[in-house]
């Protein structure tokens, strides 16, 4: 019987961002049940990335491969973002894989442009997205009214949208690992300070968080100051596990509120030997205590952080969890904590309400209602003095009493969010939705390079007339980054005809990039393919044109294909040794993108990459397939 396919559009399962963690939660979950035919849609990342072959399912990025022309579309803040969330390749990939369930989990601007898709009612299409404030967004709303499957991340998503009359949404939370968070024996608990040097006395308040600005670092950080002096003589730290390099400015803060450098612990993790420790903040790039290496560990961060093991490490190393916010998504990190059995403060509002039910077993952080420039969103202010009553009476808890509210916070969190109960979810919808075919019409959104554009004095209707008549955008308007952009380099000075002609390079790359790579090689000779690469310039292809006749009489019964920039194309035009010339990406500087390595088949047997040989020994290796003799290698003279 054929498997379902799903295909999910999300953060890369081995990111260490929340949409990340539920992608990998859910995917291995998905895949262990042997169910399903399962596509991973990665945002952020290059199209053919290496990462990609690091995990069992097939996965495939959102971003172009070339350099040159991932540049071109950076130029354009609106391009940038719709490619990294995925819409450069949507359709493609949509197209490609042909999926019966399509998933998207993300912020609702990293997804909205799905709904105007061809093809996003004739399959079972699903919206997964966090709504965290009020009111709620207008591209939500929009979001909602044109699909069928609208799901959010908290109970209070799905309150406010149904007190507006969309009683379609539903709750689906973000998946947690619940085999890996969990509480240690008190034993390692005191073995894990031992090895990091801190006293087992020491009451630990801790806070796992991306330094962004609605993490209430500020607040947290009075609350504690209040706690000490309300509590005098209790030896308390902070432990911040977070990156110092971005969002607030954490010792400079603390300086302010009179908290010494002692009495904030962060994570360093290690590059070299990927170990890590507790300590004060010492800077970046500081030695490591383990391995010795010099300057190689930095705080914990998105691009490099710990593994779920030693997180669940960290979070058995506090006494009591704190997370003060203005708003929230989810926040899987309390979810990571309620399963490690801590006693978690929580600011009760956002996602933060559902944290905060009496079966949750929490400690809800008082708040104040402000609104947030540019935005206008309601947003909360904790309150420290609530703060710091919640951490004083953690601190005078009986054992018996913590270790029972931290047993009920976790089996909450289990019954909620654990993968189990999320993926439950998603198998009954899987399971429940028909198999698709695609015998529709299937239409791409293509853009017009050829359009011309005409007279147009107002220079905001003139973006827009672009947006919309050469790149196919019908949804731009004046809220836009990219048209903000546009109109910013209007005023600066910038002529017209530059920024029509940057449109017009964007809409036939889009045109070009719609072609399958694999569909411009033969069918017939797969196992016989040469690839030689020479990008540019004229001159350096012209000379390559040297080697060709030795290439083919060293190996008769293999196909030469020469990849180049589309512009020298013609000066190979009609070369017997040439069998086909094809546009040059810059996957093809790879050789294990070309000739394959471990899972990854490769399409040629050998590949020729001269203009970076000079600095890249692998261009000698071609798994053992190249019989070359260099002094035998003949070259024609000019």
């Amino acid at each position: 019987m054929k498997k379902k396919k799903i295909l999910l559009q999300t953060d890369f399962a081995l990111g260490k961002t929340g949409f990340g963690r539920n992608a990998k939660a859910i995917l291995t979950y998905l895949y262990k049940t042997g169910k399903y035919d399962l596509v991973h849609y990665c945002c952020g990342t290059p199209h053919t990335s290496l990462q990609h072959k690091m995990l069992p399912w097939a996965s495939v990025g959102s971003l172009p491969d070339d350099k040159g022309e991932l540049a071109r579309i950076n130029q354009d803040p609106n391009l940038a973002k719709r490619a990294s969330y995925g819409e450069y390749y949507l359709d493609k990939v949509i197209k490609e894989h042909k999926p019966d369930v399509y998933i998207a989990a993300q912020d609702i601007w990293g997804i909205d442009f799905a709904i105007n898709k061809p093809w996003y009612k004739k399959i079972h299409s699903v919206l997964w997205t966090t709504l965290d404030s009020l009111p709620i967004l207008p591209s939500a709303l929009d979001a909602a009214k044109k699909t069928d499957n609208f799901w959010v991340w908290s109970n209070f998503a799905e309150k406010e949208m149904k007190k507006i009359g969309f009683d379609h949404v539903r709750t689906v939370h973000g998946a947690v690992e619940s085999k890996t968070f969990k509480r240690l024996s008190e034993r390692d608990r005191l073995t894990l300070r031992a090895v990091q040097g801190v006293p087992t006395d020491d009451f630990i308040v801790g806070f796992v968080f991306r330094n962004q600005l609605r993490k209430s670092v500020p607040n947290l950080l009075e609350g504690f100051k209040l706690f000490k002096e309300k509590n005098r003589g209790v030896k308390a730290k902070l432990l911040l596990h977070t990156h110092y390099g971005e969002g607030w400015n954490i010792p400079k803060l603390a300086r302010e509120y009179n908290i010494s450098d002692e009495e904030i612990l962060t994570t360093y993790v290690c590059k070299a030997c990927n170990k890590y420790s507790i300590q004060s903040f010492r800077g970046q790039e500081v030695n490591c205590n383990f391995c010795k290496a010099e300057k190689s560990c930095n705080t914990t961060s998105v691009g490099h952080g710990v593994t779920e093991t030693q997180l669940n490490e960290i979070y058995n190393f506090m006494d009591v969890y704190c997370h003060p916010f203005t708003s929230g998504g989810q926040e899987i990190p309390i979810q990571e904590a309620k399963m490690t059995e801590l006693i978690t403060l929580v600011t009760n509002y956002s996602c933060g309400e559902e944290m905060c039910e009496p079966e949750a077993a929490s400690l809800p952080l008082n708040w104040s209602e402000y609104r947030e420039h540019g935005t206008e969103f309601i947003k909360a202010s904790t309150k420290p003095n609530s703060i710091c009553n919640q951490l004083t009476k953690v601190l005078k808890m009986k054992p018996k009493q913590k270790e029972i509210m931290g047993k009920q916070a976790r089996q909450w969190a289990l019954d909620n969010f654990s993968t189990e109960a999320v993926c439950k979810v998603l198998e009954d919808f899987i399971d429940n939705a028909e198999e698709v075919n695609y015998d529709f019409e299937f239409q791409q959104r293509k853009g017009n390079p050829d359009y011309v554009v005409p007279e147009i004095k107002n220079d905001s209707e003139w973006v827009l007339h672009m947006y919309k008549n050469i790149l196919n955008y019908e949804n731009v308007d004046e809220n836009d980054d990219g048209f903000k952009h546009w109109m910013k380099e209007i005023e600066k000075g910038a002529p017209r005809e530059k920024i029509e002609a940057y449109f017009k390079q964007v809409a036939k790359q889009e045109q070009e990039q719609s072609v399958k790579f694999e569909d411009t090689l033969d069918k017939d000779d797969k196992g016989r393919r040469i690839l030689y690469c020479m990008p540019k310039s004229a001159g350096d292809i012209f000379l390559s044109t040297s080697l060709f006749k030795s290439i083919k009489e060293t190996y008769p019964d293999h196909n030469l294909y020469v990849a180049t920039e589309p512009q020298f194309a013609e000066l190979l035009k009609g070369n017997e040794y040439v069998h086909k010339v094809i546009p040059f990406a810059e996957q093809f500087e790879s050789h294990y993108f070309t000739e394959g390595a471990g899972e990854n088949e490769g399409f040629f047997e050998i590949s020729f990459i001269p203009h970076i040989t000079t600095q890249k020994f692998q261009s000698y290796q071609h798994n053992g397939k190249d019989v070359i003799n260099y002094k035998d290698l003949k070259y024609a003279h000019h």
